[in-house]
């Protein structure tokens, strides 16, 4: 196989995406230093290791490589609506080259749009797979919000978060993308057959591994690296200290994307890990809105967050702090109100019967006090502390 041509590159990387496993930094050294066409000779010839390998290590590549047949994946995957993108082709995201000697030999991609164009403006969403209510319910929102702004939604297609996000971008009508661990003609988890085909038909399934391969603990990791480098941030909604979602956070960190976490109850152990990127150099969001001000164009902010107006904030603020000095209960002389706002006793007692005619406070001989309809807006606007 010849490395100068298009259909032998093609050839040879789906070969290799039969036998290296995904994220493999020193296989991608060896596609760097000598080509693909020679890592695939080396391979099926036999021979002495590549640099970098164990003879035991080696010796299991070469196993692999035997039964390996390229031709037969690209006819199976394409039966199944299947196609691969290559490095360089038309179709292939270039933020994924930050991954470096790390990046993907290839991608096998299930759906119609083009995964380069929907990557342009992708956010990640991921988060527990046994995760709360809460939690879902926050997957659900953030991923329709950012649906309904134009943003496409990228997971990984398991339980818990993974899948509340890809529903609720659907459910608004948007684009999503799976990110599977494993060969995308074969949905995992089976539980999820059913949206992931879905998903399929309407956004896109992608994926490093070939067809009718399975998924591992570990490719479940490696496959992190790939939603982080695929989009411009990455928010986690619910996390223990030990979950794959803090692996795709950190990997956004170190790939220099937007890391966003949605806070929740100190007392969940799944609030944990996420609270402890909060505590590092990841943003707090609760909504959509705040999440693209991040990862969006200049001028895409969230709107001003404040509570309701009430009608004393309408007040003028020499109006408002002679408000604010009444005791709660019982009254007060204008002197003593002049003195807790502080102002003069003259001007106090001007105040005093702007705010009677507006009906915050009546007279009682020398003392003034709240009405009933006061009294609630002064509480409210108190710290309980």
């Amino acid at each position: 196989m010849s490395g100068s041509d298009p259909d032998d590159e093609l050839l040879s990387r789906v070969f290799l995406t039969r036998v290296i496993e995904p994220g493999d930094a020193v296989a991608g050294r060896w596609v760097r230093e000598f080509g693909v066409g020679q890592v695939v000779r080396r391979l099926r010839e036999g021979g002495r290791p590549l640099p970098g390998v164990s003879e035991k290590r080696w010796a299991g590549l070469l196993a692999r490589a035997r039964p390996a047949q390229p031709e037969r994946d690209l006819r199976v995957a394409r039966d199944a609506g299947v196609r691969f993108v290559c490095p360089g082709d038309a179709e292939w995201p270039g933020q994924l080259d930050d991954l470096g000697e790390a990046r993907p030999l290839g991608l096998w991609i299930r759906g119609r749009p083009s995964l380069r164009m929907w990557a342009l403006r992708s956010v990640a969403v991921v988060g527990a797979r046994a995760c709360t209510e809460y939690g879902a319910h926050m997957a659900v929102t953030l991923a329709a919000g950012l649906a309904e702004r134009g943003w496409v939604v990228v997971s990984g297609g398991a339980y818990g978060v993974d899948g509340a996000a890809h529903r609720g971008a659907l459910g608004a009508g948007g684009a999503t993308v799976a990110v599977l661990a494993c060969g995308v003609d074969r949905p995992y988890p089976r539980g999820h057959t059913q949206l992931i085909t879905r998903i399929a038909d309407q956004g896109l399934v992608v994926g490093e591994l070939p067809p009718g391969d399975h998924p591992t603990p570990s490719r479940f990791i490696v496959r992190n690296r790939v939603i982080a480098a695929l989009t411009r941030g990455t928010v986690v909604v619910e996390a223990a200290y030990r979950s794959g979602s803090l692996v795709t956070a950190r990997a956004a960190q170190r790939l220099g994307r937007h890391t966003m976490g949605v806070p929740g109850p100190t007392t969940s152990g799944l609030s944990a890990g996420v609270h402890e990127l909060l505590r590092g150099d990841a943003t707090l969001v609760t909504d959509a809105a705040e999440v693209v001000e991040l990862v969006g164009d200049m001028g895409e902010l969230a709107p001003d967050r404040r509570g309701p107006v009430l009608p004393r904030d309408l007040l003028a603020p020499g109006a408002r702090r002679v408000l604010a000095a009444l005791p709660a209960r019982g009254a007060a002389t204008a002197e003593e109100i002049a003195r807790g706002t502080p102002t003069t006793e003259d001007d106090a007692i001007a105040r005093l019967y702007e705010l009677r005619a507006l009906g915050y406070v009546e007279r009682h001989g020398d003392g003034w006090k709240l009405t009933r309809q006061a009294m609630i807006s002064v509480q409210g606007g108190r710290s309980p502390c």
